[in-house]
This record gives C-alpha cells, sequence and structure tokens, in this order.
C-alpha cells in the first residue's frame, strides 16, 4: 500500500514538473551545441529515441563506452544502477537485475537476466563473453522483457549492439593500451565498402593482456592475470532497394588463471572450522595450484531484411559454440597453511542455435507494431568435480547432458488513440522441452557415503507472457508512462543431486510480475535530461540454491518475494564544456513466503547480491585548447549499499559498503584522428568481497581487482 500511495503522489507532481518546463526552456540561455545528445536503442526492437521508450534503459553509446573503458560485462554492472555482477569464477558471470538473478550453472539451468549479443541470446553463463571495442551501444533493459525478446527472460536483459558495415565510406581505428601489471593491449576496425556502395565488409579484432593481480606464495607463480583475443568479421549487402542481408562471424579466445580464494571468516559454532586459518590478505594466495579459465566460444549469425508494401519480414539465424574449462583451489590454501583442502572445476561443451522469423511495422507508420515466431535449440555436455582431502581425498564428479527445444509466438503493438497518448499491448507463448540425464557413479565423501547413480528425466514448460500500458506526451519532450509485464523462466533439474531421488525431482518454472510508473524528461533547451521511475514487482517460485545437510547443492523454489524500487537519471550540461550524469536506484527486495527447510522461515528476509542503495555520479568537462584539440576531464564514481551474499541474512556472508573511483584525462588533437588519454581504475584501491560461499565451517570467498592505471593511445581514419 505504501508503494501505490508514492505512485499517486508521483503523477501530479510530474505534471507539476512539466508544467514548469516552458517557463525555464526560455530562461536558459545554452546554446544548441551544450544540447544532451540523443540516444537512439532497441528496446522494442525498433530504433526510437531513449527518451521515447516507455521502458527504463540504461544505454551507453560508443564514445562513453570507448572512454570509460567498458570492455566486459562487469564494467556495464559498475555503472548501472539495478544491475549486479559477480562470478566464481569469473568466466561463469552470474548477473542479476532488480534482484532477479541465478546461480544455477547447470547444464538443465537457464539465466534469469539475460546477454544478447546482436538480437542474439547468450545460454549459457560461460558464453557471455565479447569485446566492447567496436560495439555501437550497450543498453540494460530492466524488468521482464517478456514479449519481445528471446526467452527466459525474466529479470532483464543486457543488449550488446555492434557496429554494422557502413554502405558509404572507408574507415579505419586502432587503438593501443599499456599499464600496470604488464598490461598491454591492441585492437582495430577497418570498414571497407564495394560493388559501387552496395556492399562493405568490417573486420575487427582485440587483444588484451595483463599480469595477475594476485602472487601465489605457494606455487610462485601469478594468480587472476588475462590473455584474451576477440575478433569479428560482418558483411552487408543491399543488392537492391528494400533488401537487406548481413552476415557475420565472432569469436573469442580466453586464457587465465585463478580465482584467487581466501579464507575469509570462521564458523566457531562448526568443530570444521579448527581446518582452516583465516587469510584476508587480497594481494596473496597461497593454493595448492594456480587453477586455470580456458573458454573458446565462436559464432554466426545471419540477418534478411525484405521491405513489403505493408510491414518489414525478417528473418534471424544464429549458431553458437562454447568450449569452456576451469579448475580451482577453492579454499586458497596448501597442506602447509590449512588442515584440509578443498578443489574443484568445470568442464562443458554446448552448441545452440536460433531461427526467428518476425513482420515489423514500416518507420512512417501510425500503429507500430512487432509479430514474429521463435525457435531455440540447444545441447549441453558437462562435468563438476569437488575433491575435499582430509589426508585422502574423497571425490565427487557429476556428469550431465541436456537437450532444450523451445519455440514461441510473440506478439506487440503500440496505438496512438490521440496526439499524446498511445495504448501498448503484447502476448507471448513460450514452450520448452527439456531432457536431461545426471550421473554420480564415482562419487564417494569423506563425511557420508554418497549414492551412485545415473538417471533421466524430462519435462515441458509452458506459459503466456504479457505487457500492458499507456504512455502520454503532455508536452514536448516530455513523457509519462505506466506499464505492467510479465516475465518467465522455464524450471529445470538439479545439477549436483545427493541422490538419485534429488536428481529426479526438478524444479519448477519463476514467473515476475512487474508494475511501474516513469517520466522522461527534457528541460533547458535540451541541456538538461532527467527521467524517473518507480515500481513493483512480484516474484513467485524464484529459484534459489541450498547445500544440504550431506553436502550436495540443490536448487528449490522459494515461495513469494516483493521487489520495490525507485530509480532516477539525470544527465546535465550546466555551461560550455561541462557535463554531469548521475543516476540512483533504491532496491527493496525480500521474500515474502521462502522455508528452505522445516522449522526455517526466510520470510522478511533481503535477497541476496540485491544492494538497497547504488549511486553513480560522473562529471566531466571539456577544455578547449587555443591551438586547437581539448582535454577533456572526467571522473566516475560508483557506491553501493551492504548487500548479503545469502538468503540467510545472518552469517557471515556480507558484503560491506562500496566506494569506487575511476578517472581519465583525454586529449583529443585537432581534426580528432587521434587521441590520447591517462585513465585508472578504483584509484582509491578499495578492498571488497566479490564472491563469498560458506561451506564445512568456514566463509570462503575471492575480491576484487585492485588499483590498475595506464595510457591509450586512439586512432581513426
Amino acid at each position: 500500500m505504501a508503494a501505490s500511495r508514492k505512485a499517486l503522489a508521483y503523477g501530479p507532481a510530474l505534471l507539476a514538473l512539466i508544467g514548469a518546463s516552458s517557463a525555464l526552456a526560455q530562461a536558459s540561455t545554452a546554446p544548441e551545441a551544450a544540447q544532451i545528445e540523443e540516444v537512439v536503442v532497441t528496446a522494442q526492437r525498433r530504433s526510437e529515441s531513449l527518451q521515447s521508450v516507455p521502458v527504463t534503459v540504461t544505454a551507453f553509446g560508443a564514445d562513453q563506452v570507448q572512454q570509460a573503458r567498458i570492455r566486459q560485462i562487469d564494467d556495464v554492472a559498475g555503472l548501472t544502477p539495478g544491475l549486479q555482477f559477480d562470478a566464481f569464477p569469473a568466466s561463469q558471470p552470474r548477473i542479476s537485475i532488480r534482484g532477479i538473478g541465478s546461480s544455477d550453472r547447470g547444464a538443465a539451468g537457464d539465466p534469469s537476466s539475460a546477454v544478447f549479443l546482436d538480437e542474439i541470446y547468450l545460454g549459457r553463463p560461460a558464453a557471455v563473453a565479447f569485446d566492447a571495442f567496436d560495439v555501437e551501444r550497450i543498453e540494460v533493459l530492466k524488468g521482464p522483457q517478456g514479449t519481445l525478446f528471446g526467452r527466459n527472460v525474466v529479470g532483464g536483459a543486457i543488449n550488446v549492439v555492434s557496429h554494422r558495415p557502413d554502405l558509404d565510406r572507408f574507415d579505419a581505428a586502432a587503438e593501443l593500451t599499456a599499464g600496470n601489471y604488464g598490461r598491454l593491449e591492441g585492437a582495430g576496425v577497418v570498414n571497407a565498402p564495394f560493388a559501387d556502395g552496395k556492399a562493405a565488409i568490417r573486420a575487427s579484432g582485440a587483444w588484451r593482456t595483463h599480469d595477475g593481480f594476485v602472487k601465489n606464495t605457494f606455487t610462485g607463480g601469478d594468480v587472476e592475470d588475462q590473455d584474451t583475443r576477440t575478433g569479428r568479421l560482418a558483411l552487408r549487402v543491399e543488392p537492391r532497394e528494400g533488401v537487406r542481408l548481413q552476415a557475420s562471424l565472432d569469436g573469442a579466445r580466453d586464457r587465465a588463471t585463478g580465482p584467487a580464494q581466501h579464507v575469509l571468516d570462521l564458523d566457531a559454532s562448526d568443530p570444521s572450522s579448527a581446518l582452516w586459518r583465516v587469510d584476508r590478505d587480497r594481494k596473496h594466495t597461497a593454493g595448492s595450484d594456480d587453477g586455470y579459465q580456458d573458454r573458446d566460444t565462436w559464432g554466426v549469425r545471419l540477418q534478411a531484411d525484405v521491405d513489403l508494401s505493408f510491414a518489414i519480414l525478417t528473418y534471424l539465424g544464429s549458431y553458437r559454440d562454447l568450449d569452456y574449462h576451469a579448475a580451482y583451489d577453492f579454499d586458497g590454501g596448501n597442506p602447509t597453511f590449512n588442515r584440509a583442502g578443498i578443489s574443484g572445476g568445470n568442464d562443458e561443451a554446448s552448441d545452440f542455435s536460433s531461427h526467428e522469423l518476425r513482420l515489423s511495422s514500416l518507420p512512417q507508420s501510425r500503429v507500430r507494431w512487432v509479430a514474429g515466431l521463435y525457435a531455440f535449440n540447444s545441447q549441453t555436455d558437462r562435468r563438476d568435480s569437488l575433491v575435499i582431502n582430509l589426508g585422502r581425498p574423497g571425490t565427487e564428479i557429476y556428469t550431465q547432458s541436456a537437450k532444450l527445444q523451445s519455440y514461441a509466438a510473440f506478439g506487440d503493438v503500440t496505438v496512438p488513440v490521440s496526439e499524446r497518448v498511445s495504448l501498448i499491448g503484447g502476448l507471448r507463448y513460450s514452450k520448452d522441452d527439456k531432457d536431461y540425464r545426471v550421473d554420480n557413479l564415482a562419487g564417494n565423501t569423506l563425511f557420508r557415503a554418497r549414492e551412485r547413480f545415473d538417471v533421466a528425466v524430462s519435462d515441458s514448460y509452458k506459459a503466456w507472457t504479457w505487457r500492458a500500458g499507456v504512455d502520454f506526451k503532455p508536452a514536448e519532450r516530455h513523457l509519462i508512462y505506466a506499464m505492467a509485464s510479465r516475465g518467465f523462466k522455464s524450471g529445470g533439474f538439479q545439477d549436483t543431486p545427493g541422490s538419485a531421488a534429488d536428481a529426479r525431482d526438478g524444479f519448477e518454472p519463476e514467473f515476475a510480475t512487474q508494475y511501474e510508473v516513469g517520466q522522461k524528461s527534457s528541460f533547458l533547451g535540451g541541456t538538461l535530461v532527467w527521467n524517473n521511475t518507480l515500481y513493483v514487482m512480484k516474484y513467485a517460485d524464484l529459484q534459489t540454491r541450498r547445500t544440504l545437510p550431506n553436502l550436495s547443492v540443490v536448487t528449490d523454489n522459494a515461495g513469494k518475494a516483493t521487489i520495490k524500487g525507485y530509480e532516477t537519471y539525470l544527465a546535465w550540461r550546466p555551461f560550455s564544456g561541462a557535463r554531469l550524469v548521475a543516476s540512483y536506484g533504491y532496491t527493496d527486495a525480500r521474500f515474502d513466503e521462502f522455508e528452505p527447510e522445516p522449522g526455517v522461515d526466510y520470510a522478511g528476509n533481503r535477497i541476496s547480491r540485491t544492494p538497497k542503495h547504488k549511486l553513480v555520479l560522473s562529471p566531466s568537462y571539456d577544455l578547449l585548447l587555443a591551438g586547437g584539440g581539448d582535454v577533456r576531464f572526467a571522473v566516475d564514481y560508483h557506491y553501493e549499499s551492504m548487500i548479503f551474499d545469502d538468503n540467510a541474512n545472518d552469517g557471515p556472508e556480507r558484503r560491506d559498503p562500496t566506494n569506487f573511483f575511476d578517472a581519465r584525462a583525454l586529449y583529443t588533437a585537432p581534426g580528432d584522428h587521434w587521441s590520447v588519454s591517462l585513465w585508472g581504475k578504483n584509484l582509491t584501491n578499495e578492498v571488497t568481497r566479490t564472491f563469498q560461499a560458506v561451506f564445512l565451517g568456514a566463509n570462503f570467498g575471492a575480491y576484487n581487482p585492485p588499483r590498475t592505471f595506464g595510457v591509450t593511445l586512439n586512432w581513426k581514419h
């Protein structure tokens, strides 16, 4: 009810604010050049100005991606309220949007918040591998996207949009970086039109290396290093008017050690705590080996667009392949350091393909709509191993094989009912068929005999998802909208069950229904943009992970939760050369019903890995030089309040509030052909925990990267 009262009070306040905007605009003396740049997004599967889309979206354009050194998903998360990122290991990211995420990496599980690369769904956590050097923009869509995007978008979506080949001109660019920890990076792109401007090819690539951030005092090696290669080749052909063809091939190769683990805390109530020694030295670890994180992934994408008399017909197809291997020392110690040892690893081979056929309205259509059919297929073979050594090893090895066939039909429409008001509606039907096999034929532990089993199961999951809303434009450059949307994530099966009965006991789908009201406005002649959103989300049957007394980890449906929040975004050019971007998100995510076991009630607890407050401030100033060129000084500050890493909310698995500062000074030469920047990340050398898990009497975890800095030279044709 409190949230409803806030929403009722919100509307009149917005109208009063918008009503005053004309006077503000007349009082402004800011020049036209100081206006906030327009950002075009495809959040509704069509190109639109960000300020006219009735969806909460955080977008990063190409210049911001380059200058702020946004390279991977974790860089995006640091600058986006409502988006959280953590990973163990880092090559298997866990993404959460507005409190909705998933820790299940099993072959028969799915992410709750999804990543799309050029509209292609990346269906496995380890497949989220790309380099942001040659991207046009990155969009973060918050809340259920159940009618338009792929499958299982219950929490939100991250859309990475690459630059497509340019038919009009030859283009080339290069980038070279050197920094501390032996950092060396290079990247380049070439765009070449041919066939009298009817075709173009674009090739881009990057390599990124640095030494390890952590020294292993036992092996003498470095841990948490980087050796990444990425590449993309794209072809665009327009053989005649009204026909557009695109094809692309991309790939990524990662080789890294780590992660660097530590014993962060002890649980004195557990006798097993005597096995461990606390080690909170971020610069060093003492693991019995350095570990490895090896990943190779590639994909092809085909798109064909044909203009019909009444619509645009689009076919979008893809195939992607993933080969992933990781091994790690979980406790971060060795026989001379700890009295026990825990290690593990993951091996995965996945391939997935998708086909989409859709019709969408012509750009000049008064009624804007899209309708289509979608199919997604995947095959995943995975092996998870766990070794617990108390003088003699106890080993568990789970092998999994999962096959998925997913089908959907969808439609979405925006109908103007007057010059100022439009109605929005969308509907999607989804059906997932899963076949799964899991075995534990080599399993034994030192604590409890483990049943050996080989189980094959299958199930089918169906759901209708929808959205309905209205947008109202009370004046030019102002939008007020209200939207209700529902998202769905299919059920699945256990990846590391303790028995055949557990293996057969899958988990059910989860659903989220969001109610949102928002406002987007431009003031002062376009020099000030201010957007606000209030939302309430009802989250049902959410899939959560827990450790059983026999040490196996299973996924259950937790019951119900309510997530309430407020987000605001402000971009302001107060005077020539100056710019301030500020964004803030408040998220109250709590369980309404959750009894993980008899006699234990988590109702009222906060959902794990969800801070209540997140603030991002990015001021910058451009100094024009007398001889031509300019220098930009910029700072990024982001704050997150305390989080719990476990739904119990009562153990050591919590992270204190964090404060991060990044900064850069960028000189651009006259003619805008080359530039050089001095940059630094985590300048105050903030230390925080990025992963935590309580196991056998100790809280094991890892730390964030330390202070890094360097110099980057850019050249463009």
